[in-house]
């Protein structure tokens, strides 16, 4: 049978889809808008009624390409006809030729690959605690995280973000970390001093570029530039969380470029695969203290997800989709900052970098983030709250300037009728 008529009966009508049948047997994790969709092309999708949408979530900022993009169609097609899983107990080439590519295109020297954001820091977890016993001899080392941050859902990872309501009820957390509130430098010298007494020292640092889940804030540059200079006096790992601003969102490759600094190790996700899953976690030479059988993953960096990775990282160099990312970001603050100063009632503020903003309601006032993704969902547009108050815009990279443009005509639309 051949691919086109592979595709064709992918694309037929199936049986309908039924809610009260999925809820009956998948575990209710997720509070779910009740939409189901079938079929995407680039920043739209389809649901299983036939209505459109203008998808400015992208499965939370991570399909890249948006939906159905021909190079993603080409590697999967292409991947899955030769061999798509062996394991790592093997060299794969694939594997090889994307994390060449990481190298090549970041301050990393080494990469080991896993299937998400959270198993990513949670390598980066665990090789910040090797490095601290055997590099700089804690025999208890402490993660310094941030208030208000987002890491995973692991047992680890949750532990490492700094918000109660994901931790609560999963308790005894992980033990090992701190929190300081973000951007706050005093608040990392104060802890340091505080913690470093006895068997207990502070190994690393760990951070978002900017803080994605914990309400779209970017990262003060004199900040993160202190915190470079405190990890070199001090042999402290600095560690950045790039699940969510990596690969382009931010309108540039890296979100530490925003920064002018270059961490130890730092991790990614979402889009580096475009919507496959593919996690990576990044180090420097100095500090891969990994040896043979400490840490592993099954899946992690087969043919398939590094094949579909690898043309994810080709069409952002070959179609310019940084360039676009950091354009297209330009016109929508710039067009969500015009919507705040005429209606100051409602929005206290609109900040982000490329293609990853929040749009912060006023605090005093009963509308709320959800109230909003509600209302635009109603006209077509997607959207996902970044907290109570924030809505979070993180549309493909691929978006137009005219899609754009429609988005910011909702908007205005419904917060005029809100």
């Amino acid at each position: 049978m051949s691919i086109e008529t592979l595709v064709q009966q992918a694309n037929q009508s199936s049986t309908p889809f039924n809610k009260e049948s999925f809820d009956e047997v998948v575990m209710s994790t997720y509070g779910r808008f009740p939409l189901a969709f079938e079929k995407g092309d680039g920043c739209r999708l389809w649901d299983t009624e036939g209505k459109e949408y203008l998808d400015f979530v992208a499965g939370i900022a991570t399909c890249t390409l948006g939906h159905a993009h021909p190079a993603l169609i080409e590697a999967v097609t292409r991947q899955i006809q030769k061999i798509h899983h062996v394991s790592n107990l093997y060299y794969i080439p694939e594997q090889g030729e994307l994390a060449r590519w990481i190298v090549d295109h970041s301050c990393a020297d080494k990469v080991f690959f896993c299937n998400s954001g959270a198993e990513a820091n949670e390598a980066a977890i665990k090789l910040a605690r090797k490095y601290a016993h055997t590099v700089l001899d804690i025999d208890n080392p402490i993660i310094l995280t941030a208030n208000a941050s987002f890491h995973g859902r692991t047992l680890a990872t949750v532990t490492a973000t700094g918000q109660p309501k994901y931790q609560k009820n999963f308790n005894p957390l992980v033990p090992g970390f701190h929190y300081v509130d973000y951007n706050d430098i005093d608040a990392v010298e104060a802890a340091i001093g505080e913690l470093d007494e006895g068997d207990y020292a502070v190994g690393a640092i760990l951070l978002e570029p900017l803080q994605g889940e914990g309400g779209v804030r970017p990262g003060d540059v004199k900040y993160f530039q202190k915190l470079r200079s405190i990890c070199d006096e001090t042999g402290i790992l600095l560690m950045f969380d790039e699940v969510q601003v990596g690969m382009g969102r931010s309108g540039k490759l890296w979100g530490y470029e925003y920064l002018g600094v270059e961490p130890d190790v730092f991790t990614s996700a979402k889009g580096l695969g475009g919507g496959i899953p593919i996690g990576a976690m990044m180090a420097k030479k100095f500090c891969d203290v990994f040896q043979p059988g400490e840490h592993a993953s099954t899946f992690g960096g087969n043919p398939f997800a590094c094949a579909v990775a690898l043309a994810v990282c080709h069409t952002l160099e070959k179609e310019n989709i940084v360039q676009n990312a950091h354009h297209r970001g330009e016109q929508l603050r710039s067009g969500l900052q015009a919507i705040a100063q005429k209606y100051p009632q409602y929005i206290a503020e609109v900040r982000g970098w490329g293609l990853i903003n929040g749009m912060e309601l006023q605090s005093d006032i009963e509308l709320t983030a959800i109230d909003v993704v509600k209302a635009a969902m109603n006209e077509g547009l997607l959207l996902v709250p970044a907290g109570t108050k924030v809505v979070r815009f993180v549309p493909p990279l691929i978006v137009t300037e005219a899609e754009i443009d429609r988005a910011l005509q909702i908007v205005e639309q419904i917060i005029a009728k809100l």
